[in-house]
């Protein structure tokens, strides 16, 4: 008869090994943002991206920028593959969806899917089978209000199976509990210009308020449209900006 001890031995290692192997896919399952003084606030230096998360505009007239700060973080995830966006109402109420500035923001047109729900539970449907389905980079939907627990968790395990972030874009503060790993709060900040005054750098002022294994931060972040990558504006070099900045009204976009 065969001894136990080599038996538990090898569950011993293999729980040993299980951690680094879990930790080893987490960390190639990030998307940096390229910018150290965000990325280290994020749990192993980048958004998890099997994962739910919140991008919140700080009022309704911020929603467009929370929609174009979104497109621009995900659209550099696997440029072959498409991007689900799931909106209502929400979306038509600001106009339509521009094409030259999704190729600004880095996203062809092409890889966008627009998918169109008439109320919340074909919402949530959408959002489930498209993450189940494992076809898209990503999920982006805008919805009105925030989910409930039991939806949230659903939603969670869906990304995560998948290893697809699902993006929620809201204009209301989250009023329940929800299972998403980040909470991010959007405002439109004034364009960087060119030596003309033509508007060469969309800008973000970007709060970190929730992040799981991270910590909370808030900066003013432009893209650059030339090279698809996000960047610190000049006037702020490193450090994240004092949380009581955060209520200026003088960050609205002006261009």
């Amino acid at each position: 008869m065969l001894s136990p001890a080599p038996h538990r031995m090898e569950i011993d290692d293999l729980r040993r090994l299980l951690p680094l192997l879990e930790g080893d896919a987490l960390a190639r399952a990030n998307l940096p943002f390229g910018i150290p003084a965000i990325d280290g606030h994020l749990p192993r230096g980048g958004l998890p991206l099997g994962a739910l998360h919140e991008v919140r505009a700080v009022d309704f007239v911020a929603l467009p920028a929370a929609f174009g700060f979104s497109l621009a973080l995900l659209g550099r995830i696997d440029r072959r593959k498409p991007l689900i966006l799931i909106a209502g109402r929400s979306l038509a109420e600001h106009g339509r969806i521009y094409y030259h500035g999704l190729a600004a923001l880095g996203v062809n047109p092409e890889r966008l899917i627009w998918v169109a729900p008439r109320d919340r539970r074909q919402v949530l449907w959408a959002m489930e089978t498209s993450l189940r389905s494992g076809i898209p980079a990503a999920v982006i939907a805008m919805v009105a209000e925030g989910l409930h627990l039991h939806d949230s968790q659903r939603l969670q395990l869906a990304a995560k199976t998948a290893g697809i972030p699902l993006v929620l874009v809201s204009a209301r503060k989250a009023a329940r509990s929800n299972v998403a790993v980040t909470r991010w709060a959007i405002d439109a900040a004034p364009a960087g210009r060119d030596r003309f005054g033509l508007i060469a750098q969309a800008r973000w002022r970007v709060k970190l308020e929730r992040c799981r294994n991270g910590r909370p931060g808030e900066w003013l972040v432009e893209w650059n449209h030339a090279a698809y990558r996000f960047r610190l504006a000049a006037a702020l070099a490193d450090p994240a900006l004092p949380e009581s900045a955060g209520n200026s009204a003088a960050w609205r976009l002006t261009g």
